[in-house]
C-alpha cells in the first residue's frame, strides 16, 4: 500500500517532530483490511531514563477512550436494554429536575436530557468554563481529583449523580458542546448491567476482542511499560508532566473508584487496533461477534443538525467539514478539511494527542501513540495523515 518514497517520508516526519521537541515518541500502525501494513517507533517512552517507546508502550488515551463508551452503549441498545431517547434520570437520579442558566438565571430544562444528546455532546454539559454550568463542573472534578488518593474516594455512579445536579450550559438538544456527556454514560452502562462499568467492558469487548493491556488501572507488573507524559517548557523543549486530570489518576496504579467513561482508559497501539478492526469488520473480529453491521453503520454516522454543527465547527476550527456523532468526529465534506480526507471516515483523539481514524471505504485504519500534554490532534498528526492518504489512491 506504501511504496518506499512514502515509507520514508513517515519516517522522516516523525524524526523531525522528536527532534523539533514536539513530541518525546511515538508509535504509528497502519492497518488495511484488519492486517498491517505499516509500523514505526521512535523517540522516547521516558526521556530522564533512556528508555525507547516500544511496540508494548502504554499510553493514557483520555477522550480515546469515548469511542469505546459509544460502542459499550450501542452493545445496551442492540440488546433492547435502552433506548436512545431514554431520559437519563431513569438511570440516575441526580438529573432530575435539571435546571439551564440563561442570562444569569436558572430556569428549569425545557425536556429532559436523554440518552443520545449524551452520544452528540448536545447534552447542556461541559468540561468548564466561565459560566455557571462550567464553574459547578470544574468545581465537581476538582473534588473528585481531591478524593482520588483518599480513604473515601468517590465512586463513578456518585459523581455522576452529583453532576446531575449541576447546572447545564444550555437547554438538552439545543446545541452542541463538548463535555462531560461521555462519563454519564459510562454511569449509566454501570446501572444498566449491574456491574462496574470496567468490569462491563472487560467481558463485553475487551476480553473477546484480545485487548489484554487496556483498562483504567494498570496492575504492578505493566507500570513500567506506561510512557511518560511531557509539556511545552515554554523554552522550544519538552518537561515532565505527573499532574492528575479529568479525575484520573495519572499514574495509573490502583483501581479507581471512579470509572471515566470519557477519559480513563490506557491501552497500547496494538490493543486499540484490535478495537478498532472490529468496527472496520462491522462488529466482528477472529470469530466474535461484539454488535451487528446496521449497528456499527449508526456509530459511524454523523448525528449533528445543521445548527448543532454550526457550533461544533466554529469551537473545532481544526475539524472544518467534520460532524460529530455518538462520541466521534465524522467526514461528511471532504474540501473543507484541513488536509486529505475520504468521506466517512471516523475516530477520536485524546488530551494527550493519541489519535484514531478508520476509514470505511478504503477499510485502512491510522493509529498514532503519544503522550504530550493538551495535544489533542496535532500537525504531526496531519502531516503523517496527508503522507499516508496521499499515498494511498
Amino acid at each position: 500500500m506504501l511504496d518506499s518514497t512514502a515509507i520514508r517520508q513517515l519516517k522522516a516526519a516523525l524524526r523531525a517532530g522528536i527532534e523539533n521537541k514536539e513530541v518525546a515518541g511515538a508509535n504509528l500502525l497502519l492497518l488495511k483490511e484488519g492486517q498491517e501494513v505499516f509500523y514505526h517507533e521512535d523517540g522516547f517512552a521516558d526521556l530522564e531514563r533512556g528508555t525507547p517507546i516500544a511496540r508494548d508502550s502504554i499510553f493514557r488515551l483520555y477522550s480515546m477512550t469515548k469511542p469505546v463508551t459509544a460502542a459499550a452503549v450501542m452493545i445496551l441498545m442492540e440488546r433492547g436494554f435502552i433506548d436512545l431517547l431514554d431520559p437519563v434520570s431513569k438511570y440516575l437520579p441526580g438529573f432530575r429536575h435539571q435546571r439551564v442558566e440563561v442570562d444569569g438565571e436558572l430556569v428549569p430544562v425545557r425536556r429532559e436530557m436523554n440518552v443520545r444528546d449524551l452520544l452528540t455532546m448536545t447534552s447542556g454539559l461541559t468540561y468548564g468554563g466561565d459560566h455557571r454550568a462550567g464553574r459547578e463542573t470544574a468545581a465537581l472534578f476538582r473534588e473528585i481529583e481531591t478524593e482520588l488518593l483518599g480513604e473515601r474516594p468517590i465512586g463513578t455512579v456518585d459523581a455522576m449523580n452529583r453532576l446531575g445536579r449541576c447546572a447545564l450550559a444550555f437547554q438538552p438538544g439545543e446545541t452542541f458542546a463538548y463535555g462531560t456527556s461521555a462519563d454519564v454514560l459510562g454511569a449509566i452502562v454501570e446501572v444498566v448491567s449491574g456491574m462496574r462499568y470496567g468490569e462491563f467492558l472487560q467481558q463485553e469487548l475487551f476480553g473477546p476482542l484480545g485487548m489484554k493491556d487496556t483498562g483504567f488501572w494498570l496492575p504492578e507488573e505493566k507500570r513500567g511499560r506506561l510512557a511518560r507524559t511531557y509539556a511545552d517548557n515554554g523554552q522550544g523543549g519538552l518537561e515532565l508532566y505527573t499532574g492528575n486530570h479529568l479525575g484520573i489518576v495519572h499514574r495509573m496504579d490502583r483501581d479507581p473508584a471512579f470509572e471515566s467513561g470519557g477519559a480513563g482508559l490506557v491501552s497500547t497501539i496494538d490493543d486499540y487496533a484490535r478495537f478498532a478492526t472490529m468496527l472496520i469488520n462491522e462488529g466482528s473480529l477472529d470469530g466474535s461477534r461484539i454488535l451487528r453491521p446496521r449497528t456499527v453503520r449508526y456509530l459511524a454516522s454523523a448525528g449533528l443538525t445543521p445548527s448543532q454543527r454550526q457550533t461544533f465547527n466554529k469551537d473545532w476550527h481544526s475539524l472544518q467539514g467534520y460532524s460529530y456523532g455518538n462520541l466521534m468526529r465524522v467526514l461528511t465534506d471532504v474540501g473543507q478539511g484541513a488536509g486529505l480526507g475520504c468521506e466517512g471516515e471516523y475516530g477520536w483523539d485524546g488530551w494527550l494527542g493519541a489519535y484514531f481514524c478508520n476509514f470505511p471505504a478504503e477499510r485502512l485504519t491510522f493509529l498514532f501513540m503519544i503522550q504530550k500534554k493538551d495535544a489533542g490532534t496535532t500537525a504531526l498528526t496531519r502531516k503523517l495523515r496527508n503522507i499516508v492518504l496521499s499515498s494511498c489512491e
